[in-house]
């Protein structure tokens, strides 16, 4: 097959992107496989792209280029949908680079992986071409306004990929997408760069006795109640350090929680997080108090370097993470006490640690890049086989809904 992949920037960084770089290059074992950038802002990608994947860009926003000289460059997309965050990095270039690359693509697969480029999918892909969206953020990130602007479009999907179930389960009731596949497939987290795994020995010794916790700065990371747990930590065995990954406007009210806390020296705002998630390197637990992550990329990241976790149990958190193969412990959401309580079992008990660490590792494996391509095969083989009997539901189903609508209009008129 010809497999093309629709990304916002590839020449930026990130999880997900890499993700998707390593998605491309695991599907490249067996198609053909290329990259569509709707921008470009530097001369070569920050991230490697394997040389078997090309990679096409549309608008060169580089200063001085000649796409930034074009008379569309400065007019506001008309594509792509307004409540859309990154709507203000496209223009009218834009929607006429995509739709002209999409209206003459010969790729048997065409991927979109962000909701603003699936609507260029959606409108423009290719009709002969499977047509699959991902959605790696969760349901309720997206604006009302947004869900509206994506509900037209995305019914000419063949599938849209939510990257939990529970995820799935909020499109599929959320949006009427008759004859659209909505499943969940997990986001795609590379095997760390080098071999940085936890030095197991080293911390049942208690030589590396940190907690890692990841994420942006904001009110719904709970990193407060996470330091709330910690302290309680502290109280019982006053060796354990925790390090907080991430930037955002709660570091100045953090700042003063640690120090009201009286784990200055104990807790600490390490600074940014890593695309490869390196700061779970070494690190003995990780932990998460979020109620606001949908597939926990940053908790796969620890377990695939056999780093237990302790997570909040609400969907979308990392239930389904943690139940599909173990490698850590679930608590309540907003349950501080239980928080304290999980990470007091696994501070306490080293070969308890190093257990749940290798189960950690070894369930992590399923969001490797080849399990993932393989499931988007399968995908690709059951889309093909129903794509009569989904047409058929399309029909059928916004007929009925536009019959529905119909007396509601009548009575208002």
């Amino acid at each position: 097959m010809k497999i093309t992949l629709l990304l916002h920037n590839a020449y930026a960084v990130g999880a997900t992107l890499r993700g998707t770089l390593a998605l491309a290059a695991a599907l490249a074992d067996h198609h053909d496989v290329e990259l569509v950038s709707m921008l470009r802002h530097r001369e070569v990608p920050r991230c490697a792209v394997d040389p078997r994947v090309r990679l096409v860009p549309l608008v060169d926003t580089r200063v001085g280029s000649d796409d930034m000289a074009h008379p569309l460059f400065g007019e506001p997309a008309a594509d792509v949908p307004i409540a859309d965050r990154h709507h203000h990095q496209y223009s009218l270039l834009t929607d006429l680079r995509a739709a002209e690359f999409l209206r003459g693509c010969d790729a048997d697969v065409v991927i979109g992986t962000r909701s603003g480029v699936n609507v260029y999918l959606a409108r423009f892909g290719p009709r002969q071409a499977l047509r699959i969206a991902q959605e790696p953020l969760r349901y309720d990130t997206h604006s009302g306004l947004l869900r509206a602007e994506l509900a037209r479009p995305y019914r000419a999907l063949d599938a849209l990929v939510a990257t939990t179930e529970a995820e799935a389960a909020r499109w599929r009731a959320g949006l009427l997408l008759p004859g659209v596949r909505v499943l969940a497939v997990p986001a795609v987290v590379p095997a760390p760069d080098a071999d940085t795994d936890t030095d197991t020995d080293a911390d049942a010794d208690g030589r590396t006795r940190i907690i890692v916790a990841a994420g942006r700065l904001v009110p719904g990371e709970r990193f407060d109640l996470l330091l709330a747990a910690f302290s309680a930590v502290c109280a019982k065995d006053p060796d354990w350090r925790l390090r907080i990954h991430g930037e955002g406007p709660e570091r100045a009210r953090l700042r003063n929680l640690i120090d009201g806390l009286g784990l200055a020296g104990r807790a600490e705002l390490a600074g940014s997080r890593t695309p490869d998630g390196a700061e779970f390197a070494g690190a003995s637990i990780a932990a998460s108090a979020s109620d606001t992550e949908a597939s926990g990329p940053a908790l796969v990241e620890a377990m695939r370097r056999g780093v237990p976790v302790v997570g909040t149990g609400r969907p979308p958190g990392p239930t389904e993470l943690i139940q599909g193969g173990g490698g850590g412990l679930l608590v309540p959401c907003d349950d501080g006490r239980a928080l304290a309580g999980a990470l007091l079992d696994l501070v306490g008990d080293p070969e308890h640690r190093r257990a749940m660490g290798a189960a950690a590792r070894e369930s992590a494996r399923r969001h490797g890049p080849e399990p993932l391509a393989e499931r988007y095969r399968v995908l690709v083989e059951e889309l093909r086989a129903t794509r009569r009997s989904r047409s058929v539901r399309r029909a059928l189903g916004l007929a009925r809904s536009r019959a529905r609508t119909l007396p509601r209009r009548a009575g208002r008129a």
